[in-house]
């Protein structure tokens, strides 16, 4: 004798898929219009966040409200001690699990802006009451619990589901458009924390994933920062039940480094820490990133690119071994959270020019993910422009986000028009509508230093400049492309503090126009 009827079962099987499939792939949507049938309203291909769309979750809603007679029907059967086959326990399994979610998806949002806003967490404990009340109303305790493969600890299955909101929070809202290519970078983010094997990861990998780095790579202004956001601030945090809070604060995770503006003394100190005395004006011991990373955290390195050799190699040790050593210390620490880096380097030839280590680049590169260029996702889809400067607006807090929304993009249609190539990416985009705000016009970065570099050009032609103001202008320009005195001293093959003597300010503060509005 069979629980569920043929009609049910299948029901269930689309259910089943639709809990633990990529929400921002188009299967998702197709599993959604199979279970609500004709009661469908009419959905986009994918999920994407547009300000003015208001119900987004209204297809979850009204598959939760068709399943919960099922979910009822299924629970008494259950609880009464009807014998269940495999497959149809693990369907029920599977329905209490979206039921669930679907039920406490407002409430984990609650906790989720309560955390963000200032680790206050006073709502916690009553909303664990109530979820573990539901969780021993649908697997009748702990007894019957122990026939479920992940409905075992509500403990668990409560870190669990606020992970997913989290991490829904920081993809859907902050990695905006509908281009194919970022449809995709939305689906490579949610792999990137909970696999493209959900099932899998409830059940044991969520324990592991602090091992795998992830390297991001794109062009600047990309969004790597969003994307390094998103999977720190959504990593798997323990709930624990009697105290009735989650063991870290979720908020407090994301340890953030840019190299690029650092000096390798600096960065040592940063990463690894340092005893007192370690080196000049080290006037007491002091934690690095690595000691004060706890083990739900990760550490953001961001471009990568611009570690010294010597360095590279200490960060080779803790990838492997996941141990360090403060500088001036031969004490051994551990290193127990995650690492994400991020570069706009070619690192292929990066490697060939012997400029950064092969077997460190094979650590950092477990995981990978690449930003698109704006370029590339407005030439796939336009409209995305309108959404893109209505969320940036928005950012700024700005009441009359609408109205300056219509003024940027006809201001950028008429003067810029739709193949503007956008070389700073989404970053200029923001410089571009902060532009507009303030002066009522933006112009590109590219044109205002390309008559400085043309003049410069002029004077070498016509042989006008003395060697020492030759050479201060080469170093101004290579520094002003790099952004580091590490690699403009790399590339010119002189000191780095010869490369800081010789730039000229003047000239430099013309000539990064490019990178301020990029």
């Amino acid at each position: 004798m069979t629980i569920l009827s043929n009609q049910e079962q299948d029901l269930l099987k689309n259910l089943s898929e639709l809990a633990y499939c990529n929400p921002f792939l188009p299967r998702r949507v197709e599993l959604e219009r199979l279970i609500l049938g004709k009661s469908n309203h009419a959905m986009p291909t994918v999920w994407s966040f547009h300000v003015e769309d208001k119900n987004i979750f209204e297809p979850a809603s009204l598959i939760s409200k068709q399943i919960q007679p099922l979910a009822e029907k299924l629970r008494t059967s259950f609880v009464n001690g009807e014998e269940f086959s495999p497959q149809e326990l693990g369907l029920y399994e599977d329905l209490i699990l979206y039921f669930l979610y679907d039920k406490y998806r407002g409430k984990l949002n609650e906790l989720l802006v309560e955390y963000s806003r200032d680790g206050n967490h006073t709502e916690c404990k009553a909303v664990w009451d109530q979820f573990s009340a539901d969780f021993v109303h649908y697997t009748g305790g702990n007894k019957q619990a122990e026939q479920f493969t992940l409905l075992r600890d509500p403990e668990h299955m409560w870190a669990s589901f606020f992970q997913i909101r989290r991490l829904f929070h920081y993809v859907f809202y902050w990695i905006v458009g509908s281009s194919n290519a970022t449809v995709g970078l939305r689906a490579s983010i949610w792999q990137s924390v909970v696999t493209h094997n959900l099932r899998r990861y409830f059940r044991s990998l969520y324990q592991c994933m602090g091992n795998i780095s992830t390297l991001i790579t794109g062009p600047s202004g990309t969004g790597k920062e969003l994307v390094a956001r998103a999977i720190g601030m959504s990593r798997y945090v323990p709930f624990d039940g009697k105290k009735a809070e989650f063991v870290t604060d979720y908020s407090q995770s994301l340890l953030a480094m840019h190299l690029a503006a650092m000096s390798p003394t600096l960065i040592e100190s940063e990463l690894f820490g340092h005893r007192k005395g370690a080196f000049t004006g080290a006037t007491e011991d002091r934690k690095g990133l690595f000691e004060t990373c706890h083990q739900d955290g990760t550490v953001f390195l961001d471009e990568i690119g611009e570690l010294v050799p010597e360095i590279q190699v200490k960060l080779l040790r803790v990838l492997q071994n996941r141990t360090f050593q403060r500088l001036g210390d031969l004490a051994t620490c551990n290193f127990t959270g995650k690492i994400v880096t991020a570069t706009n380097r070619d690192f292929d030839s990066e490697m060939q020019c012997g400029n950064f280590r092969a077997d460190l680049y094979y650590r950092l590169c477990s995981d990978m993910i690449r930003t698109p260029s704006l370029s590339d996702q407005l030439a796939d889809q336009p409209d995305d422009l309108r959404h893109l400067v209505n969320h940036l607006s928005r950012q700024l807090s700005c009441e009359d986000h609408e109205e300056l929304t219509n003024e940027v993009v006809d201001w950028i249609d008429k003067n810029l028009g739709p193949s503007y190539a956008w070389p700073g990416n989404v970053r200029e985009l923001e410089q571009c509508l902060r532009n507009i705000m303030i002066r009522g016009q933006y112009r590109p970065a590219h044109q205002i230093d390309s008559g400085t570099r043309q003049e410069i050009g002029n004077q070498f032609m016509s042989c006008s400049l003395t060697a020492d103001e030759l050479l201060a202008n080469y170093c101004t320009m290579v520094y002003a492309q790099t952004g580091s005195y590490e690699e403009s001293s790399r590339r010119l093959k002189i000191d780095r503090r010869t490369v800081k003597s010789r730039v000229d300010p003047e000239l430099l503060e013309k000539l990064t126009a490019v990178s301020e509005a990029s």
